[in-house]
């Protein structure tokens, strides 16, 4: 009778050490981390790149929606952070009706803090890559549409035949807008990473009530 009292007040004094209540601020700060950086990342990311293309785009309307890529892509890493956030969200359970134990673990709640870090913090790189590249690169595509219409127009008052000026200057446009966009796709690619990585570590769980 002895041995078992002594071995049920170690198995208490276990799970107490593995699940203590303090666990559960890890998970919610996961959560923060992952939600709060990669909006943090995408904001980032849409404000170089919006001021680049509404200045731009003084100059040279019809390169608008073309640019625009670079905020589109700055906004998705945003949807990564929400999806990493609901999914630990869920896999935070209350403590029990009735008895008010905790049964989410320091191993869990560390595992989730790593995921909302990982997430968050890639989706924060990635973000402000984003939106360095792209400021630049709406910069440079813009100012390259704007200087074709100057000397075609120039070339077409003096006399000359200014087709063949347009068709290779859009050709350095294109180029540099194809440039742009395989370096804000590996950009991209980073936050896609941590986002692979979080949903991999967040399925890391043990439960102190046995399940």
């Amino acid at each position: 009778m002895g041995d078992e009292n002594d071995a049920n007040y170690v198995y208490d004094q276990l799970q107490v050490y593995l699940c203590p209540s303090w666990a559960l601020s890890l998970g919610y700060m996961g959560v923060a981390a992952g939600a709060c950086l990669s909006n943090w990342g995408s904001a980032w990311g849409t404000w170089k790149s919006g001021v680049s293309l509404l200045n731009t785009g003084i100059q040279h309307p019809g390169s608008v929606m073309k640019n625009v890529i670079p905020i589109v892509m700055a906004g998705v890493i945003g949807i990564y952070g929400l999806i990493v956030a609901v999914i630990l969200a869920g896999n935070i359970p209350p403590p029990t009706v009735g008895t008010g134990e905790n049964i989410y673990s320091v191993y869990t709640g560390m595992a989730h803090l790593c995921a909302g870090l990982c997430c968050g913090l890639s989706g924060l790189a990635a973000g402000g890559c984003i939106g360095i590249i792209g400021d630049y690169g709406v910069r440079s595509v813009g100012y390259r549409s704007s200087n074709i219409s100057v000397i075609f127009s120039t070339d077409k008052s003096s006399g000359f035949d200014g087709g063949d000026d347009d068709g290779a200057a859009s050709g350095d446009e294109n180029k540099l807008f194809v440039g742009m966009l395989i370096m804000l796709i590996f950009s991209e690619a980073l936050a896609l990473y941590g986002l692979i990585v979080a949903l991999i570590v967040s399925q890391h769980a043990y439960s102190c009530g046995g399940e």
